[in-house]
């Protein structure tokens, strides 16, 4: 990585020392860099000799009428009230270097940019809300920013200018450096969405209260319970690479058997990277015990054949929407005696789950579906001592199924998180809902209650769903599910 002039100075902070020194503060030299300086004349011939790579004519991005949907329906739901969400801004991962970006997803939703820095601002008008997108413009090529700064167009890529901005996102665009100064003067009710930008949320100190910004993002969260077209569409793109990443692992586990779990992981990221944004959470390729630990992501173990394989993985899209899906394989692929009993305790309890997936029903349903079967199994196996409704009733099968059945997905893998309990898990499935549902059985290898056979064994199945109109489709269905089926596909990829 190549070694910037300078440190990484927000643009921000830098124009807001200059404003308040009175004139325009030099971009400061990185520590121990290995040149002292610029002279007059290096800086004066950077400021001229470059094209007009000014972009016009822009279409606007595929989301556009979508989003602006959302901004009228927040904006309907508080009137009168300016409205400040922001997509948050880099962190540092060591030092001078720093983790990806990635917006914020109330941001995202309703803007479709996916930039550091930006902020969208509602602000009420006569009738409903004014919206304005603010933005860094381009890097500026007068006082050597473009080429001087960590974050300038030269060292990290360029910016759509506000112009190209507005045509992309359909919103009216100005610079956020000017933003804390506006809000600060701001008056009338105001509502932030915490969290993401420090030096927004410091200009609105004053002006807002918790409970109210709780409130907005409640809102946000519930919107996104229903996906409209776009993000349907979105979400079988995402399910539809990972189905092909998944096949990318079954080819090569001759390779991990030789390496390790990350060989799983990074051929799976290979795909990701590839097709869409990147991966929607850290993948877990849990071979062996390890598919016993629900979120096992150091990904740093064996492969061995006779095992099994959990992968849980999902790609993301480039408009941050991410499948969800788990398939357990055997690595040699073929399940033994106790492993296939297991998994096909599993794949029922699935089928149980997803049959009651559809409008008009609970949220819980698929979940108490699927824990009925399980624990139908444990009894039958004599693990637990019936009958199944005193199991339920006292959630013994807990020890071994240890989570819910599924959640909800979109931007976020466990989507509307912030939205209350009674229209989430309390609430009922309508058309456009997208969830998982994610039965499983996992017998750690030190729990002496079970027989030594079932030690270590740990299977999950989980694929995701889109309730329609008459029911649901199941986005992952081009992965085989059944024990029979997997085995077949497994010879199948493998020549």
């Amino acid at each position: 990585m190549s070694e910037a002039l300078t440190p990484e100075t927000p643009e921000a902070v830098l124009d807001e020392a200059a404003d308040e020194a009175g004139e325009e503060e030099p971009i400061k030299q990185r520590k121990n860099g290995l040149y002292p300086g610029v002279s007059d004349e290096l800086a004066e011939s950077m400021k001229s000799g470059w094209a007009d790579t000014e972009l016009r004519g822009l279409a606007p991005i595929a989301q556009a009428e979508y989003t602006a949907a959302r901004r009228a329906a927040l904006s309907a739901r508080f009137p009168g009230e300016r409205l400040v969400i922001p997509a948050g801004n880099l962190k540092t991962r060591s030092n001078d270097t720093e983790y990806p970006f990635r917006a914020s997803v109330e941001y995202a939703y309703l803007t479709g940019n996916l930039t550091e820095d930006g902020v969208l601002v509602l602000e009420p008008a006569t009738e409903g809300h004014k919206a304005t997108i603010y933005l860094l413009p381009r890097s500026n090529r007068e006082n050597g920013e473009f080429w001087l700064s960590g974050q300038g167009e030269l060292w990290v890529g360029r910016r759509h200018s506000l112009a190209e901005a507005e045509q992309l996102y359909g919103i009216p665009a100005s610079d956020v450096r000017e933003l804390p100064a506006t809000l600060k003067e701001a008056t009338g009710p105001v509502r932030v969405v915490r969290g993401y930008d420090a030096g927004i949320e410091a200009a609105l100190t004053d002006k807002v209260t918790r409970e109210h910004d709780d409130e907005l993002r409640v809102f946000l969260s519930e919107a996104r319970l229903v996906k409209d077209a776009f993000e349907a569409d979105e979400l079988q793109k995402a399910v539809d690479s990972t189905v092909g990443g998944f096949e990318d692992v079954v080819k090569v586990l001759d390779k991990a058997e030789a390496t390790s779990e990350r060989f799983i992981e990074g051929t799976f990221f290979l795909r990701a990277r590839v097709e869409g944004n990147d991966i929607g959470y850290g993948s877990i390729c849990a071979s062996g015990p390890h598919a016993c630990t629900l979120h096992w992501v150091r990904n740093d173990g064996p492969v061995r054949s006779g095992d099994l394989l959990l992968l849980d993985a999902g790609v993301e899209t480039h408009t941050l929407y991410t499948a969800d899906v788990t398939r357990t394989l055997p690595v040699n692929g073929t399940y033994t005696e106790i492993q296939k009993k297991i998994y096909d305790a599993v794949y029922d309890a699935q089928e149980a789950g997803i049959a009651a997936v559809r409008p008009g029903a609970k949220y819980r349903d698929f979940h108490d579906a699927a824990q009925h079967v399980l624990a139908e199994r444990l009894v039958e196996w004599g693990l637990l001592e019936g009958p199944v409704e005193r199991v339920l009733e006292l959630g013994l099968q807990r020890r071994w199924t240890l989570h819910g059945t599924g959640h909800m997905l979109g931007m976020d893998v466990h989507d509307c998180a912030a939205a209350r309990t009674e229209t989430y898990v309390e609430g009922t499935l309508e058309p456009g809902m997208c969830l998982t549902v994610e039965p499983g059985l996992y017998f750690q290898a030190d729990d002496l209650t079970v027989p030594e056979e079932y030690r270590g064994i740990g299977v999950r199945i989980e694929d995701d769903l889109l309730v329609t109109e008459d029911g649901n489709r199941n986005l992952s269905a081009g992965l085989p599910r059944r024990s029979d089926e997997v085995e077949a596909w497994m010879a199948s990829l493998k020549g």
